[in-house]
């Protein structure tokens, strides 16, 4: 039989192909130089790339014996994985290689701002020497703020504890007693800005987090703050930190990631207050090795076809054909409900109902969890550590099972419980042939909607034009309607709106909506 064939399009760790070992043909080409990729990816079974390579839709059609993409690193913006769903194509990656690295350059960032580490260093270099210009702060009994609480902020909060400094963070979906567990004090963004000596960020870069720190939040800090990303750019907007930094409303920045990268041409850039780097958060030998290696072994077990841990969209391991419709529907049934959600999850309960009951329904259980911590955490969530997270978050987790299902085939609901009380719960099915996923209850009301990549939910007092309300802004901001329903409780009571929409919408026009209907809530939820 002749050897799986393994294409290298990048370079990588020679302990990489170490772990691949000696069952593969190992072949390489340019993944970056199109003319070399389209054709080198034709018969190949797994392609190893970083990021450089684009592994899009033309390159997955190219690509007719493709079974792995591996990108040996933690982003997969140059890969396709809705497309790769579709094509069958297991995507891979390495959600923990750089984790420690990217932690670690967060706190070297923090110190060069603190000390003026950069400026002073070019300053002697073109021989000043300037000690009282360049005086700097200490961290000791400093409050550090850190923005986002999840593998990465919990390794910098953990490493800048030793430095003496006081620690607070904002992370709406992290309980209090597990940020207490490491020595963190949970506050509001508004809090944490306003009592912050150093701001840390690491969120993952959505539509909810994109300039979550703008021109008004930057009127809250201190004018000592010292503000670090090294997460996602974007987060911070740019052009309001140059604002509130030229005008001495900011101490200090320390930036390695921007909204448009390659950035190479930034009004921060001219600030002499200001540290940046390249996008280097991963650029480690250890962080490269440990991506290499780790993206191998999941090739390994893909084409063995065996479970893969770090496979971010399709199942590995067997699963019963009249299940595998469900796992999308379960997943999916996540990103919806968590996007319904308010505040931090203290359990979760997925129902499968049917005549699927009687299987071992235990990987929709995986999918459901999927689902739900793809919507709330930064960190890449597979059928593996879904169940992992949940456990590090002290959230529980059960599965329920009845054959009984009076008005679908299949059913799986899933079922948040916060921790101030409130359930939140949807329900969906699969349909027809084709295995339509379509949603059939959000809470108490009954819906028929389609599953769309762009969801938008409204709760109101139920009265006349509301409907004609929420299509003419939608239509003023050019966003297309592609379904709508209904629902209310009793006439002139509770109701709720379900719309599909042709592209997200953004929060103002969400805002716009609940203020002119006066409703009691408007989400948008993505599809992730």
């Amino acid at each position: 039989m002749p050897k799986p064939v393994v294409l290298i399009a990048e370079e990588l760790s020679p302990a990489t192909v170490e772990a691949l070992g000696p069952d593969f043909e190992i072949r390489h080409c340019d993944g970056a130089d199109r003319a070399q990729l389209l054709p080198a990816i034709a018969d190949v079974d797994a392609i190893l790339v970083r990021s450089a390579t684009k592994v899009d839709a033309e390159a997955l059609a190219a690509a007719g014996s493709l079974k792995v993409v591996a990108r040996a690193g933690v982003g997969l913006d140059n890969v396709d994985v809705k497309a790769a769903t579709q094509a069958g194509v297991m995507v891979v990656n390495a959600p923990t290689s750089n984790i420690v690295s990217a932690a670690e350059l967060a706190v070297g960032l923090l110190l060069a701002s603190a000390r003026n580490i950069v400026p002073a260093n070019e300053a002697l270099k073109a021989g000043q020497w300037k000690r009282s210009k360049y005086t700097g702060v200490e961290l000791t009994e400093k409050t550090v703020g850190v923005v986002g609480l999840g593998r990465i902020g919990v390794l910098v909060a953990q490493r800048l504890s030793a430095f003496g400094v006081r620690l607070i963070a904002y992370d709406p979906y992290v309980q209090p007693a597990r940020a207490a567990q490491i020595g963190v004090r949970l506050v509001t963004l508004d809090e944490l800005l306003a009592q912050s000596d150093f701001i840390t960020v690491h969120l993952p870069k959505t539509p909810e987090t994109v300039n979550l720190i703008g021109a008004e939040q930057l009127r809250l800090v201190k004018p000592t703050v010292h503000i670090i990303n090294a997460a996602r750019g974007g987060i911070i907007d740019e052009a309001a930190l140059f604002t509130a930094m030229s005008e001495g409303r900011v101490a200090g920045a320390g930036l390695d990631v921007y909204a448009s990268e390659p950035c190479t041409d930034s009004p921060l850039f001219g600030l002499e207050n200001v540290v940046a780097t390249p996008h280097l958060g991963a650029s480690t030998d250890e962080a490269q090795e440990k991506a290499g290696i780790a993206v191998a072994r999941s090739v390994r077990l893909a084409l063995a076809g065996e479970l893969v841990p770090d496979a971010v969209n399709v199942q590995g391991g067997a699963v019963a054909e009249p299940i595998r419709p469900l796992l999308p529907l379960a997943e999916h049934l996540g990103n919806v409900v968590s996007g319904l959600i308010e505040g931090a999850v203290e359990r979760i309960d997925i129902e499968v109902r049917g005549e699927v009951a009687d299987m071992d329904v235990r990987v929709v259980e995986l999918a459901a969890l999927k689902g739900v911590f793809s919507g709330l955490v930064h960190d890449p969530v597979s059928f593996v550590n879904a169940p992992v997270l949940a456990a590090q978050r002290g959230v529980e987790v059960a599965l329920v099972t009845d054959s009984e299902s009076p008005d679908h085939r299949n059913l799986v609901r899933v079922r948040l419980t916060q921790t101030d009380g409130s359930i939140v719960s949807v329900a969906g099915t699969v349909t027809g042939a084709r295995h339509v996923e379509k949603l059939v209850e959000v809470d108490a009301f009954d819906v028929d909607v389609p599953i769309s990549d762009h969801m938008v939910f409204f709760r109101y007092h139920d009265r006349p034009g509301m409907v004609g309300t929420v299509g003419q802004v939608l239509g003023e901001a050019g966003i297309n309607i592609g379904g709508m329903q209904v629902s209310r409780d009793d006439a002139g009571g509770h109701a709720l709106i379900v719309l599909t929409i042709d592209t997200a919408a953004p929060v103002e026009v969400l805002d716009a909506i609940v203020t002119k209907i006066g409703a009691h809530s408007g989400r948008a939820v993505d599809i992730v």
